[in-house]
């Protein structure tokens, strides 16, 4: 007796309209709709990277405005033109020295 019954619950619950049209308008909602729940995590998960690379990009900002407020000395900017550029002055004789690996000497 209690099988049926609760065999007619179910049942009773699975034929009601409203229920199944609910149920119909969640599953629409969440996976077909151009604004459904899946579209909606997507764009969030876009929204998450950007703002990372947003973030990156402004620590390249400030590091980058640091450098130019260290190269307004003329001694910082000299030096930074030295060593990278291997600039001179007019009297001035530049040695580049290299050193090798002792393992590929002895090869």
């Amino acid at each position: 007796m209690t099988q049926k019954t609760s065999k007619k619950t179910w049942l009773r619950l699975l034929s009601n309209r409203y229920i199944l049209l609910s149920v119909a308008f969640v599953v629409w909602m969440v996976f077909f709709d151009t604004n459904s729940w899946m579209i909606h995590r997507e764009l969030n998960q876009e929204i998450e990277v950007l703002e990372q690379r947003k973030q990156q990009f402004q620590k390249d900002i400030q590091a980058d405005a640091d450098f130019v407020d260290t190269m307004k000395d003329t001694f910082e900017m000299e030096r930074y033109a030295r060593s990278h550029y291997y600039l001179k002055k007019d009297n001035e004789t530049i040695f580049l020295i290299e050193e090798t690996d002792s393992s590929q000497t002895n090869q």
